[in-house]
């Protein structure tokens, strides 16, 4: 009971955060998901680079850095600081790929017996994890125009969906989806997961009406099928790894790419097909 209720004082805690964050205005948004990509970045490189010394801390953070630049790039975007996109790009892309090979000459030097590794390491946190949290300001802007709403609905469908297959998993779930991966996720928690959300998807287009029902509908699809990929995916790394849960900053409930592994998948698929309503 006492760990019920512990993981229940962080949801709620959590969850005013993130409403705090992404109601009170554009640049209270971006700081928000700065944060997350940070937090989710610096667990990311915990898991695969940290082996305590004073060398993988300089990488972790070098990684943390890297991973961070996309949202930055993206941010000053998307709050109107660009007057000339184009430049912009150009010189964005110039700065870019200097920084990324600085990598290269930094694993030169430090003596490590698997230089390429930790090179693949930090690469795949900015694609894993980086790029899809840059791509939130594709969903939530439009020009002059702040749509926060839909990417806090898709938060909740993506939460909707995973507590739907947790609960139906639990109470009737027989067959394993992926037992080499994570042994206790079922097809019938999958699919009772699935329904939930879609469900969910037809009470959202009742609240938030920056698009319609079928377009709701079909996020809450993309949800259902990516989010439980994503799910898979971060419980491959950490099997891979060795460890249980990414971190301990939320009591009860891991940490924070544990909370948003299912997200993270879902955001470039979701942010594709809401420009291609654009």
């Amino acid at each position: 009971m006492q760990g019920l209720w512990k993981r229940l004082t962080t949801a709620v805690i959590f969850v005013i955060i993130m409403i705090a964050g992404m109601y009170t205005g554009p640049y209270t948004f971006n700081l928000l998901f700065l944060v997350i990509t940070g937090g989710c970045l610096y667990e990311f490189f915990g898991m695969t680079l940290d082996r305590h010394t004073r060398r993988d801390r300089v990488r972790k953070a070098f990684g943390v850095a890297v991973g961070l630049l996309p949202f930055f790039l993206v941010s000053f975007f998307s709050l109107g600081y660009v007057s000339d996109p184009a430049s912009f790009i150009q010189v964005s892309s110039l700065l870019f790929a200097p920084f990324i090979f600085t990598i290269f000459i930094y694993e030169l030097y430090s003596n490590s017996r698997e230089p390429f590794v930790n090179i693949a390491y930090i690469i795949l946190g900015l694609f894993y994890i980086g790029i899809p949290f840059a791509l939130v300001d594709f969903i939530a802007f439009d020009g002059e125009t702040f749509y926060y709403r839909i990417v806090f609905g898709l938060l909740l469908l993506t939460w909707v969906n995973d507590t739907g297959a947790y609960v139906v998993g639990s109470q009737f779930g027989k067959t394993p989806l992926f037992p080499r991966i994570s042994p206790n996720k079922t097809w019938e928690g999958t699919i009772g997961g699935a329904v939930t959300c879609i469900l969910f998807g037809y009470v959202l287009h009742l609240v938030f009406d920056e698009i319609n029902l079928i377009q709701w509908l079909v996020l809450a699809a993309i949800v259902a099928v990516f989010g439980g990929i994503g799910d898979l995916v971060e419980s491959m790394l950490k099997r891979s790894v060795g460890v249980k849960d990414s971190g301990d900053l939320l009591p009860g409930h891991g940490g924070l790419l544990d909370r948003f592994d299912a997200f993270i998948f879902v955001i470039p698929f979701a942010a594709a097909y809401i420009l291609y309503l654009r």
